[in-house]
C-alpha cells in the first residue's frame, strides 16, 4: 500500500511538473525549435508540443480559439495584433531573433550565385521560383519586397510557386519542383538542406527586417509553464542554438517594451 501511495504521488508530481505546453510557431523555426524543445524537456521534464505554419494562419487559428499556449511569429506584427485584441499577454512579448532571407538553389544547378546574386533568377534555366505566401507569411512578404527592391518582380512573377509557408517553399525547391527559392536561412542551414544546395544571402536593405517575436497567449491553461519556456529562450544555450541556424540576436530592448534579453 505504501509503495502504491509513493508511486501515485510520484506520478502526480511528474504530471504537474511535466504539464504539456503547446507551441504554435512560424515555419522558419521548424528545424531549430524541435532541438530547443528537446533540450528544454531533457532539462526540466516539461513536455512541449509543436505546431508549425505561416504566422498569419496561426494568428487566425488563435483568434478562432486554437488551444495554444505560446506563439512564435516570424515578425512582431502578429503578436502585437493579438495583444491589442486581448488574446496575448503584453508583458511576455519577447523578440527572440532576427530572421534572414536567402536565395537557394540545388547543388546540380549551374547558376553561379556568388557572381549573379538575385539576377540568377533571370536565367532561362529557372522555370519556377518558390516563395512563401506573401499574404500570410512574413518571409513571403520579404521575398516579394526583395524582388521589387531589385526591380525584377514583374519579370519573374509568372514563374513564382507559392508555398503555404516558408517551410513548404523550401520543400518545393529542395524536391526539384522549383529551380530556385527565396527561403529562410534557417532552412538552408538545417540538416535536411545543408548539403543539398548552396545559397546567396539577400542584403538586409532589400526587405523589411524580420524581427521575430514570441508571446504567451491569454487563454493558456499552462501560462506559468509557458512563461518558463520563454525564459529558457533567453538562456545562452538557446541563443547559441538559434545563431547556429543563422538567426541574428536582438541587441537592445525595443522602445515599445519588447524584451530582448
Amino acid at each position: 500500500m505504501k509503495a502504491l501511495c509513493r508511486l501515485t504521488l510520484a506520478l502526480l508530481c511528474a504530471s504537474a511538473f511535466g504539464q504539456e505546453i503547446t507551441v504554435a510557431a512560424a515555419a522558419d523555426m521548424s528545424a531549430a525549435l524541435p532541438e530547443l524543445a528537446a533540450t528544454y524537456t531533457k532539462k526540466t521534464g516539461q513536455a512541449v508540443k509543436l505546431s508549425f505554419g505561416a504566422s498569419g494562419n496561426l494568428t487566425n487559428q488563435i483568434r478562432n480559439g486554437a488551444p495554444f499556449d505560446v506563439f512564435f511569429s516570424a515578425d512582431e506584427d502578429y503578436p502585437q495584433q493579438l495583444i491589442n485584441e486581448g488574446l496575448a499577454s503584453k508583458d511576455t512579448l519577447y523578440r527572440y531573433a532576427v530572421g534572414r532571407l536567402v536565395l537557394w538553389v540545388p547543388n546540380k544547378s549551374p547558376l553561379d550565385l556568388s557572381k549573379l546574386g538575385i539576377k540568377a533568377l533571370l536565367d532561362p534555366s529557372v522555370k519556377k521560383i518558390s516563395i512563401a505566401n506573401p499574404a500570410t507569411a512574413p518571409y513571403g512578404r520579404a521575398a516579394a519586397a526583395t524582388l521589387r527592391h531589385f526591380g525584377i518582380y514583374d519579370q519573374v512573377s509568372s514563374r513564382l510557386v507559392i508555398g503555404e509557408n516558408i517551410a513548404q517553399a523550401a520543400q518545393f525547391v529542395e524536391s526539384g519542383n522549383a529551380q530556385a527559392g527565396l527561403v529562410a536561412l534557417s532552412h538552408a542551414l538545417a540538416p535536411a538542406m545543408k548539403h543539398k544546395g548552396r545559397y546567396w544571402t539577400i542584403p538586409l536593405d532589400a526587405y523589411p527586417t524580420l524581427n521575430q517575436a514570441a508571446v504567451v497567449l491569454s487563454k493558456s491553461k499552462a501560462s506559468d509553464a509557458a512563461r518558463k519556456f520563454l525564459d529558457f529562450l533567453r538562456s545562452p544555450e538557446a541563443r547559441s542554438l538559434l545563431t547556429s541556424y543563422g538567426f541574428s540576436l536582438p541587441l537592445q530592448e525595443h522602445p515599445d517594451g519588447v524584451k530582448t534579453k
